[in-house]
């Protein structure tokens, strides 16, 4: 499937984009092992959460979906979920893999974790060398997945600092950590999102969190509860920028999620020029939320803040793009993680940006866009969501059509993308390929 895209000029308006992924996945999982009954609103019915839910129905856990956002969960307690009769399909989703592996750690049973092509390529030595110094036994293949969790052996709590900055990899621990003897202590070099801190803390538990320490002690009882999942600020990312960079355009972007641990693409547009407010700023649960104000605005180029790379590492695709449109070059730097993601997202971004006519300078752990006039031409989205949308937001301003190969996966976090721009005017279309006859 690929989309194409034609120039068009964005109307203004009020619009809402689906749940948020980092949330509902959260949602699923601990509303699985707490005691009683969750109930989930909002929840994003995208590839990778469904691919969650899925998983979590193979060991045992019963979950009515009253509608595509709406969820009752019937938790089974710490002990309750059941040996899987078959490997746990992960799909595409890295959250899905580095948590489950967490969580089941855990677990009396022994379980094998396994995904698609892309998935299989994404490093997990992260997440095994911490859970086996936590008593974990796990086998994978170089450090890759398929991941076979043993089960039934004995956790500790440890003091563990993150080479990087990793809310799965943090999130993961602490999973595990609910299993664990003793307390778990997991230090950050830069903060990351804190939405399974918050979630643990809305569901009883006791977790204290620093500015990079957050400590839990383990064999703790989580309460089933309700959870508001706000829209996701990765997905409103795609529609704050093209509401930037179309002439005399104004957008508000309802109910999204504006965790401070998230709002670091922001930030930097802000530094770029960007007019954006927050209005309505109060709280969904444990989350905050606000109405996203976007008016049509020049950015210019910057040399990006190291600080604020773990705060938007999802929204650098986005970023990339809005970097080609802005004035003189702007620097990426300290953002190497982003090669391991669903696709090596630097050269990803720098071969499709050159492709439109731009200037980019790739490092091993960055690059730098320099500011032009996109043309129009044929991208490889290499099969990476963020990177399709980016991509098809480009193509508001390019000069000729853009044509984005390897769409399907846009589903797993922004289900009716193409209806959301075509409600503001953007000139988009999706299309299936023609079979070989």
């Amino acid at each position: 499937m690929y989309f194409t895209v034609d120039p068009s000029a964005l109307t203004s308006g009020k619009v809402t984009v689906p749940g948020d992924k980092s949330i509902s996945h959260r949602a699923l999982m601990l509303g699985a092992i707490a005691e009683g009954q969750t109930r989930v609103y909002g929840f994003l019915s995208g590839d990778d959460c469904l691919a969650t839910l899925t998983v979590l129905r193979h060991l045992g856990v019963t979950i009515q979906q009253l509608s595509d956002t709406e969820l009752i969960i019937e938790g089974c307690g710490s002990e309750g979920l059941k040996p899987p009769t078959a490997p746990l399909d992960m799909e595409n989703s890295g959250t899905a893999m580095r948590l489950f592996a967490g969580l089941l750690s855990g677990q009396w049973f022994a379980s094998k974790l396994v995904g698609d092509q892309s998935l299989c390529q994404r490093p997990m030595n992260r997440i095994i060398e911490p859970l086996t110094n936590m008593g974990a036994k796990i086998d994978a293949t170089d450090g890759k997945p398929p991941l076979e969790i043993h089960g039934g052996r004995p956790l500790s709590g440890i003091s563990y600092r993150l080479p990087f900055a990793s809310a799965q990899v943090k999130s993961a621990l602490l999973l595990a950590g609910l299993y664990a003897e003793g307390e778990t202590s997991i230090i950050e070099p830069k903060t990351t999102r804190d939405h399974t801190e918050r979630m643990l803390r809305s569901m009883g538990a006791d977790v204290t969190s620093g500015e990079t320490q957050i400590i839990m002690r383990g064999k703790q009882v989580l309460q089933g509860t309700e959870i508001q999942v706000p829209a996701d600020l990765s997905s409103a990312a795609y529609i704050v920028l093209a509401a930037l960079i179309s002439p005399k355009c104004e957008v508000v972007i309802t109910n999204v999620g504006v965790n401070p641990t998230r709002t670091g693409a922001l930030d930097i547009l802000r530094d770029m020029g960007a007019d954006i407010g927050l209005d309505n700023v109060r709280l969904l649960g444990e989350e905050p939320v606000a109405d996203i104000t976007v008016r049509s605005s020049r950015l210019t180029g910057i040399d990006v803040d190291p600080a604020r790379v773990s705060l938007a590492i999802d929204e650098f695709p986005m970023l990339f793009v809005a970097a080609a449109c802005a004035r003189g070059k702007t620097t990426f730097s300290g953002i190497g993680e982003l090669r391991v993601k669903e696709s090596d997202r630097i050269r990803v971004m720098a071969a499709g940006l050159r492709q439109l006519g731009a200037t980019v300078d790739e490092t091993d752990d960055g690059a730098v866009v320099h500011g032009s006039k996109l043309e129009g031409g044929r991208i490889m989205s290499q099969g990476d969501h963020r990177v399709a949308m980016a991509f098809a937001v480009a193509g508001l301003v390019a000069e000729w059509t853009i044509r984005i190969d390897d769409v399907d996966t846009v589903a797993t976090s922004f289900p009716g993308f193409v209806h959301c721009l075509s409600g503001l005017g953007i000139s988009i279309a999706t299309h299936q390929e023609q079979s070989a006859s």
